[in-house]
């Protein structure tokens, strides 16, 4: 497995998913947004199969700082202001191959590890 997690350490949902993860001793590549923002074209993966707004995290600190409750951007804009403000991204994005989740998703995640074992 290829395990591929965007998120920071400070949230609370990215944590959960590195932990489980790591209890089931599947390495994982972390990429903290503290550190570094995602590419465009990292987040347009996400986009094509979720659409740019659900990536959004409308309870963010950062979007009520910014006053993004009322803005009306096409999917293009918002993935440009997503790379210059990661922290306005639903947490964590993780990526297995082609295989794709956006928040909390253990289901999903536990389905991933018992396909690789199977």
């Amino acid at each position: 497995m290829n395990i591929q997690i965007f998120g920071t350490k400070k949230s609370k949902e990215t944590r959960a998913a590195l932990r489980f993860f790591s209890d089931r001793r599947i390495a994982v590549h972390f990429v903290d947004f503290a550190v570094k923002g995602p590419s465009k074209g990292e987040l347009s993966r996400f986009a094509q199969k979720f659409g740019a707004r659900a990536l959004v995290d409308e309870g963010s600190k950062r979007f009520s700082e910014l006053g993004l409750g009322s803005a009306a951007y096409s999917d293009e804009r918002w993935l440009e202001r997503l790379v210059d403000e990661p922290l306005l991204l639903k947490q964590p994005l993780v990526r297995n191959q082609n295989r794709l989740t956006v928040g909390d998703a253990p289901r999903e995640w536990k389905a991933w590890v018992e396909d690789a074992r199977a």
